[in-house]
């Protein structure tokens, strides 16, 4: 059971999350998946009429193409694919464009960087309006991209600009994209957060980093509470929010993460915020309350590493509870209300290690990290009920998230990039 600091200040009403109204691509079109965890960047696709079982062998292969070993997985605006990739061959970072119809290569950046093998190369999903391409590489340095031709219009290198340290592991954030801004937190000795215009690059302002924080791997996300639209992270002392307006840091909430922070703020509600992590971080639910002309942060409950945490996946929010692939036993898709408590998980049923999922038309899509298998849940609160699933890739280490537009699931593992059609059309 969760442990409650604060007994009875729980609530289970959810509020509409206001995040979504100043999220960039939040006016793009449903079939648009612009970003790292979509339009919203909540890990729900809005699309309508997928299948809700599959052929005996799955879900029909659109195309597929080779990739570099790692996890950056596709942004998706327009008909075409944007993602990260790396050639060991010729030693090239890349951006790539793709056709989202046949998978035919449009146009791919390319750039000589030395960047060796470290558990996988690429890890983050650029960001797109369909007339941008914002992507942060390995060793964190933003490119910023047309997304017709894929000249670069402009770059920022964190460890340069910023003081940024590149963390273990390479850098994993992935740039918050809004209607007139691009968002990252470099997290170095001069900046803890910047905001920079689209077209020029130009900073429009910077919070600065006087605890000297350092740089780990979780993304920005947005939120709005007490009515100020904010921009939240995670570091490895705690989460922290600051003022979309001018980047004034408004509050921070300590909490221990080991190592590393992979998962990015939870935002429940106008008030409510849940964290998570690997390494025997555990989580925690915890309130964000305006007082007077300030912010302040206060605990409602906590899970100890045992009970329950997700090592890399952002939980998605669905019908007042939490689910993730968590628990101290790694691998099981788990469904927890937002008083903490376990409703259900996949035990005896499936194992999902460390892999992705997302939430679409009423279902949960769920990669095994392990085997490549993709399964279909019914979204449910009260138990898992699996609807179809199917071997798609052949694993291992199939982390990268989901990404879904018209029909169209793009997904990877450490060698290709397949497109299945989850329409049947």
């Amino acid at each position: 059971m969760a442990k409650s600091l604060q007994p009875g200040v729980a609530t289970r009403v959810l509020l509409a999350l206001a995040a979504s109204s100043f999220v960039a691509s939040a006016s793009a079109p449903a079939a648009d998946w612009p970003q790292f965890r979509g339009p919203n960047r909540d890990g729900i696709s809005a699309e309508k009429g997928l299948l809700r079982s599959w052929p005996a062998a799955g879900p029909k292969v659109v195309w597929s193409t080779p990739v570099g070993q790692g996890y950056a997985a596709a942004a998706i605006v327009d008909g075409k694919v944007y993602f990260n990739d790396y050639d060991e061959t010729t030693s090239e970072y890349l951006i790539r464009c793709l056709s989202l119809a046949d998978g035919k290569e449009l146009w791919r950046f390319k750039e000589k960087r030395r960047i060796r093998p470290n558990h996988g190369i690429t890890r983050t999903v650029p960001a797109t309006d369909g007339k941008h391409v914002f992507s942060l590489d390995p060793k964190a340095v933003l490119h910023a991209l047309d997304a017709a031709t894929g000249a670069e219009v402009w770059r920022k290198n964190l460890v340069q600009d910023y003081g940024s340290k590149i963390p273990p592991w390479y850098n994993g954030q992935c740039p918050l994209l809004e209607k007139d801004r691009v968002v990252i937190a470099p997290v170095g000795t001069k900046a803890l957060v910047v905001a920079l215009d689209k077209a020029t690059g130009n900073e429009l302002w910077s919070t600065p980093n006087p605890e000297g924080w350092l740089l780990s791997h979780s993304s920005l996300m947005p939120a709005t509470f007490g009515g100020v639209k904010q921009y939240m992270f995670s570091v490895l002392q705690g989460t922290v929010g600051v003022a979309a307006a001018d980047g004034k840091q408004l509050w921070h909430f300590p909490f221990k993460f080991n190592l590393s922070v992979s998962p990015s703020p939870l935002a429940v509600d106008a008030e409510r915020v849940y964290v998570t992590g690997a390494y025997d971080a555990g989580g925690a639910m915890f309130r964000v309350k305006k007082a007077g002309g300030g912010f302040t942060t206060e605990p409602v409950f906590v899970h100890a590493p045992e009970e329950w945490n997700s090592e890399v996946q952002t939980p998605i929010l669905f019908d007042n509870h939490m689910f993730a692939v968590g628990k101290k036993k790694r691998g099981l898709f788990t469904c927890v209300d937002l008083d903490g408590k376990q409703v259900w998980d996949s035990a005896g049923k499936a194992s999902f290690e460390l892999g992705s999922f997302m939430l679409a038309d009423g279902m949960f899509l769920i990669l095994e990290g392990k085997t490549g298998m993709l399964r279909l849940l019914e979204a449910s609160t009260t138990g898992y009920k699996e609807l179809a699933s199917a071997q798609v890739l052949d694993g291992h280490d199939v982390w990268g998230p989901l990404a879904l537009s018209n029909g169209k699931l793009v997904i990877r593992d450490l060698k290709k990039m397949v497109c299945l059609d989850l329409k049947g059309k």
